[in-house]
């Protein structure tokens, strides 16, 4: 066989990353709170595009000559003779004064303590220990440094900060100030009273007892009996553990804006896509009339208008591309998960991303895109978009999803006797006698996930 050099001549299809498709992709996946961030960075470096807050409907562009050497995408955005922009519904203009218009905050613990040493505090030596303390306690209200070491810093005698730290621990909320569960807990018994016989007792010598439900240990070693063991238990689970966590921080503040709702409008589902936080953007008329006139500008800034407002239409029609293709991905949703917006978490069906995908002829990546950081408000309440594509386990006549197991074994448990709590065996009987095959791990750790505890820590004597 004779080998030789030869030029063949092919055709292939390639997909390029190109700057504009980046930016498709990363506005996608951006929430809606992200994306009005996202929009106002971009209304600042573009000086083409404007946010439209009048309704009114800017004119088109004439068509330019063949010969124009500039690159004129652009125009092909305007050829319909209109530019409308990226539209939502219009909103009701508020007052400077509107009260709407002020952010509240909740008071931190550390501002809630504050408030109360400079009533208590007698002189400003115990104000100046006392603030020092508070700026050393954690998010739970508990102390993170020994007096010892306060007292060094502070170059004042220990006992002076044991006064101020036994000044604030009688603060509210109770047990603030504790330097550990036990202390904490023994603050609350102090400012309760009333506790039942053994509760000291339990607090001082049997936590974790009383954390593993040992309940009968305890009752051998402290010589009382069951009954009155589980009423001093009972009431020290009644405590708080962490009785700082009830205030939060500046910073600790988390929003959720829906970026779908689903209305229920007789005996179908409406999708609405939330614009309303979003501006509506359009193309500066301004720019496009420099365009029209040959004379108007040098061919640099001629360029640089055209680049803008090339920059500006691709926004846009990523905008409407990024609203258009969440619309049918949660259409899709709705569609699929109908019995679950109808009765309640029970019917949610196992779902995955390609089964979508393959519904709307779409990449799956591009689903997993659309539903990346958004929320969903449904008659149900307000969701995770991931949150319906639910994994599942088989079940008599199809599958049933993780989250619908779960709620089935939480109604299980909430029926159950406290006297006899059912098993996580009797639990994994309960769910094959339904359709579902399920093994007990499975049910144990379903169970672990939703914070319940095993069957003989939820017995009841």
């Amino acid at each position: 066989m004779r080998e030789g050099l030869g030029l063949n001549l092919e055709q292939t299809q390639k997909l390029i990353m190109t700057p504009e498709l980046r930016q498709a992709i990363v506005i996608l996946q951006l929430s809606t709170l992200e994306l009005a961030d996202y929009i106002q960075q971009e209304l600042q470096e573009n000086p083409v595009l404007e946010v439209r807050d009048d309704g009114e409907v800017a004119a088109g562009c004439e068509s330019r000559e063949e010969n124009d050497p500039f690159d004129i995408d652009w125009q092909e955005y305007f050829q319909d003779g209109s530019d409308l922009g990226y539209v939502c519904e219009p909103r009701e203009e508020l007052p400077e004064w509107y009260p709407e218009n002020f952010p509240t905050g909740q008071p931190t613990l550390q501002d809630h303590l504050l408030l109360q040493l400079q009533i208590a505090a007698t002189n400003p030596r115990q104000v100046e220990i006392g603030s020092f303390l508070i700026g050393n306690l954690d998010s739970n209200g508990y102390l993170k440094i020994s007096l010892k070491e306060a007292a060094a810093l502070l170059k004042v005698p220990q006992a002076d900060v044991w006064q101020v730290l036994d000044l604030i621990q009688h603060f509210d909320p109770p047990g603030v100030g504790a330097r550990d569960l036990v202390e904490c807990l023994l603050l609350q018994l102090r400012q309760r009273g009333e506790a039942p016989a053994g509760t000291e007792k339990i607090i001082r010598g049997f936590l974790p007892d009383v954390a593993e439900g040992r309940l009968t240990r305890i009752a051998r070693r402290l010589n009382m009996s069951l009954p009155a063991v589980q009423t001093a238990v009972d009431y020290i689970r009644s405590l708080d553990p962490k009785p700082g966590r009830s205030f939060g921080g500046s910073l600790d503040n988390r929003y959720i804006v829906p970026d779908v709702i689903i209305e229920r409008v007789g005996d179908e589902y409406v999708v609405l896509v939330n614009d309303l936080a979003m501006p509506r953007l359009g193309i500066n008329p301004v720019y496009q009339a420099l365009l029209r006139k040959e004379a108007a500008c040098d061919p640099r800034t001629r360029q640089f208008i055209e680049s803008k407002l090339n920059a500006a239409a691709w926004l846009i029609r990523s905008l409407e591309q990024r609203r258009l293709t969440v619309y049918r991905v949660v259409n899709c949703l709705v569609k699929e998960q109908r019995e679950f917006l109808d009765k309640g978490l029970k019917y949610l069906k196992p779902l995955t991303m390609r089964q979508v995908a393959a519904a709307l002829g779409i990449h799956e990546s591009t689903v997993s895109r659309a539903t990346a950081n958004k929320y969903v408000q449904t008659p149900q309440g307000v969701f995770e978009l991931k949150f319906f594509f639910a994994s599942g386990v088989e079940k008599r006549g199809g599958a049933a999803a993780a989250e619908s197991i779960k709620k089935m074994i939480s109604e299980a448990i909430g029926r159950e006797d406290p006297a006899s709590p059912l098993t996580d065996q009797q639990l994994q009987e309960m769910l094959q006698r339904q359709g579902i095959r399920i093994s007990r791990r499975t049910v144990a750790k379903y169970r672990d996930e939703q914070g319940i505890p095993a069957a003989a820590k939820r017995k009841r004597y």
